[in-house]
């Protein structure tokens, strides 16, 4: 599902906010414990925590080990979301890893968490492994080998980046040969898929794309992505099909046989054949994200958007070859890679651009112009309207955003030192039955 359908259109779940993806949306490993998966996840969750509900082994997974929260140190697996808010970050299960602090990298540590998931299970049944290492994420961290190859690299950042990718193939390569080597590689899918774009401020380029993550530029939402299988009847070809990340949820379900229920109005698209054969995509458009909370742009109007849309509020969407922006886009300007130079952001030799004052609607052809350097929005005022209705359409189906206050019970220092679940069901109602007690003895008095 689009995020305007989970409620989690607006940033992230922050490590101290009661916040999960809603316990009415039904996951991925759920729909395939149903056809006999064992689902078993490593990695990051970062889909929230703050009841048990929440957590992986609730949201069907068989095993879960990991970290609950976007990031922390690869080596400590620990967080500080503000001085004096920190907490260690590692999980068997339900539990916290403690046995495995022992300063290995995490993504070594993964690994050999996935080796050891292979080398028990029986290849002849189904296993569904969700791996979500925490490369190439800020803190820029890496074993000191990794950096060999990369002493070329004068900008500190890249070169840590670098050498962080480099252990991160080596994963890859080793979970691949796990695969061989315990029997499963003829009949498995492996799937490679990101969740957003660089951060050229932490390593990261898009170059030539524009913009950075965090933003709806190509540069923070185009991803790279590959499907490696003996299964597929296509190999070694490039898809420019339209393929979004809803898509794997319908995909996979499919191929495992699963039963995709009539009533769950899903986003996402089956797109087997697309990747296999070639095909053409199911797919016309893609929502990117409405975000009606983030920073309003000042000079964003109903009149702007010809009466069909409010500009003021960030938006995109892609309809076939067209993509169109609306509101404050974030961080625009295209980052060359930054391997020679140690200069700050500052100093970048980055292209400006310099804003035409007071616009807030963006027309691209993305086929024609994936780098977005020519803006159509005044050449094609019609296809800007139709695009614009296909957002007010789209916005019509959406739900509230939950994005609620910090609680300050989240402290891992009130749960051990440790981020994990801190609300209680029955604390609430005790609450609220001691408040109506207190609530009659103040009648009481008054009468």
């Amino acid at each position: 599902r689009y995020q305007i359908h989970t409620g989690l259109q607006h940033s992230i779940i922050r490590p101290t906010q009661p916040n999960c993806l809603p316990l009415d949306n039904i996951t991925l490993p759920q729909k395939l414990k149903e056809v006999g998966y064992s689902t078993h996840m490593v990695g990051k969750w970062h889909l929230g925590f703050y009841r048990r509900e929440c957590m992986p082994t609730q949201r069907g997974f068989d095993t879960f080990f990991g970290s609950l929260l976007g990031s922390g140190d690869y080596y400590t697996h620990f967080k500080c979301d503000s001085p004096g808010i920190c907490g260690y970050d590692l999980y068997e299960n339900d539990n916290a890893a403690w046995d495995h602090d022992n300063g290995i990298y995490s993504t070594q540590m993964y690994t050999q968490k996935v080796q050891q998931i292979l080398a028990s299970h029986n290849p002849r049944k189904p296993i569904f492994l969700y791996i979500a290492y925490q490369a190439v994420h800020s803190p820029l961290q890496a074993p000191g080998k990794y950096f060999e190859h990369y002493r070329s690299i004068n900008n500190i950042n890249r070169r840590r980046y670098a050498a962080m990718l480099a252990c991160l193939d080596e994963a890859i390569n080793n979970v691949t040969l796990a695969l061989k080597k315990y029997g499963y590689y003829e009949n498995s899918i492996i799937i490679y898929s990101s969740d957003n774009g660089g951060q050229p401020m932490a390593g990261g380029s898009n170059w030539p794309l524009r913009g950075s993550k965090g933003t709806y530029w190509e540069g923070g939402i185009r991803a790279v992505g590959f499907v490696h299988s003996p299964l597929l009847k296509n190999k070694g070809s490039v898809c420019k099909e339209l393929v979004h990340i809803t898509d794997w949820f319908p995909t996979l379900i499919t191929l495992a046989e699963g039963q995709i229920d009539e009533d769950i109005q899903l986003d996402g698209y089956d797109i087997w054949e697309t990747i296999s054969e070639g095909r053409r995509s199911p797919r016309v458009d893609i929502l990117h994200n409405i975000d009606p909370i983030y920073t309003k742009a000042k000079n964003g109007s109903w009149a702007a958007g010809y009466g069909i849309w409010n500009t003021a509020i960030q938006s995109a969407i892609r309809v076939n070859h067209w993509k169109l922006l609306t509101g404050n886009p974030g961080y625009s300007d295209w980052v060359p890679p930054q391997a020679f130079s140690n200069a700050g952001p500052n100093r970048w030799h980055n292209e400006r651009v310099s804003w035409s004052a007071g616009k807030t609607v963006w027309l691209f052809n993305i086929t024609a112009d994936p780098y977005e350097r020519v803006d159509l929005s005044a050449r094609y005022p019609d296809v800007v309207k139709q695009l614009l209705r296909r957002l007010s359409q789209f916005n019509k189906t959406a739900v509230p955003v939950r994005y609620p206050p910090k609680d300050p019970r989240s402290n891992p220092k009130l749960n051990g030192g440790v981020w994990g679940p801190w609300f209680k069901e029955d604390e609430k109602k005790k609450k609220s039955d001691k408040s109506k007690g207190a609530n009659k003895q103040k009648k009481n008095k008054k009468k």
